[in-house]
């Protein structure tokens, strides 16, 4: 069996991909099924959708690889993992790496935001100095038990202490060991293409909605440089939209009926939980 890893290193390099954020296993198995090449986890969408919390490091070490473990069983799909800050220093960061990999991830990535965290795209957030982010990278690194599986630097500086400054950590924690790079809120359509050409690694873009920069569709920026794309709460978003939409409906009408239109059937959500199969395995188990 190939592990998960080398599998997302393989898709990578076989071309840039788009990578869905999936906010819970079936969600996972759905992308799949629409051919996508890998499914992402990210903080923002497990800290609401999973345990209904903001997003500025309130959930462990042990919740986010729980999680991991459960899309990872659910797909075939390479999983890329957020992992915040590492929950902790160097040391920490080693047993989150051990954790992940165990889970049966292909990949986390790891910010410099100074703890408590915060969103990448609002105000108040810190970085810690380039050495702390650095020392983290090579504690993970140097911890993974599968030399493919995919250590990814975020930078959050460029909203803290500016462009070049993003520049300077991107190409220290890519020398530092990091498969990728990660340049958290970027402002503009010049400065994704400035940062690609300014940072000589493998390229990851966050295409998240209602953030600082643009939404810049993916051949663009496939076409500067960019491996891979994220769309950590793209289908959240939308899930949260329509599911608050049919409950006020349902309060206002007193029926669903209205909704029927918008909704997944049965017969679709039994065909994307394979249920004929599993039914199919209950009766050869019990002979008949």
């Amino acid at each position: 069996m190939i592990p998960p890893g080398t599998r997302l290193r393989r898709a990578l390099t076989d071309r840039p991909i788009m990578i869905p954020g999936a906010f819970n296993a079936l969600t996972a198995k759905l992308a799949e099924r629409l051919g996508f090449a890998a499914v992402y986890l990210s903080g923002g969408a497990l800290s609401a959708g999973w345990a209904g919390l903001p997003d500025i490091g309130l959930l462990t070490q042990t919740e986010f690889a729980e999680q991991a473990a459960v899309l990872a069983r659910a797909t075939s799909l390479p999983l890329l993992c957020d992992a915040d800050t590492g929950f902790g220093e160097a040391v920490n960061v080693a047993r989150t790496v051990r954790l992940f990999e165990q889970s049966g991830a292909a990949g986390l990535h790891l910010e410099d935001q100074v703890l408590p965290k915060r969103c990448g795209h609002l105000p108040g957030k810190s970085v810690v100095d380039r050495e702390t982010m650095v020392a983290k990278l090579r504690a993970a690194v140097a911890s993974r038990r599968d030399p493919d599986f995919v250590i990814v630097a975020r930078t959050d500086a460029r909203s803290v202490e500016g462009f070049d400054a993003a520049v300077a950590r991107a190409r220290a924690y890519h020398a530092a060991g990091a498969d990728l790079i990660f340049p958290e809120a970027l402002e503009s359509a010049d400065e994704f293409a400035r940062f690609a050409q300014a940072v000589p690694a493998p390229l990851l873009a966050n295409m998240t909605e209602f953030g600082r920069g643009p939404l810049l569709d993916f051949d663009t920026l496939a076409g500067l440089g960019y491996r891979a794309v994220l769309y950590p709460l793209t289908a959240f978003r939308a899930a949260m939209k329509a599911a608050e939409e049919t409950l006020i409906a349902l309060r206002d009408h007193g029926t669903q009926r209205g909704q029927i239109g918008r909704m997944q059937t049965r017969a679709e959500l039994y065909d994307l939980l394979d249920y004929s199969d599993w039914e199919a395995r209950d009766k050869s188990y019990l002979g008949h």
